[in-house]
């Protein structure tokens, strides 16, 4: 009889494993998308390689109500130029992924979401005691030199 449980809480226990696990590689491939607001202007990369190194930079400037449009355009290209100039030197950052959100290892705050259907991730930046700010990233084949183009 014991061994007639034993086979059963076995059976149950790994179709609960089996039940849980999934598939939690990140997707590979590149996205990039900016944030641009009166006050705030971030320009974005992430891209994850096929072997799960995950690269993301994400420059800002803040505090620039006061600008120009003229003054504005700069920013936004000089963030362009930093962002295209600095990539190469972007290290690989570990990040949890539980097939949707990705989180710093052991953390609680999401970092990036993944939008299976759209084939879109969602940045996440905290900014000190600001509320965090979503940023939509679009998949490229290659990133762009100056992605304020869009808008």
């Amino acid at each position: 009889m014991r061994s007639v449980f034993a086979v059963f809480f076995a059976i149950v226990g790994f179709a609960a494993i089996s039940a849980c696990s999934h598939d939690t590689a990140p997707p590979v491939g590149r996205w990039e998308g900016v944030y641009d607001t009166q006050d705030t202007v971030i320009a974005a990369r992430l891209e994850i390689t096929a072997k799960n190194d995950i690269y993301l930079s994400a420059p800002d400037a803040l505090d620039i109500g006061q600008s120009s449009d003229t003054d504005h355009a700069a920013i936004r290209e000089h963030l362009a130029d930093g962002l295209a100039d600095s990539w190469s030197s972007v290290q690989p950052r570990k990040l949890d992924f539980d097939g949707k959100t990705f989180r710093k290892p052991g953390g609680i705050a999401p970092q990036v979401e993944w939008d299976s259907s759209k084939n879109q991730m969602t940045l996440i930046v905290y900014l000190g005691t600001r509320p965090e700010i979503h940023i939509a990233l679009h998949p490229v084949k290659d990133f762009t030199a100056i992605p304020f183009a869009a808008l």
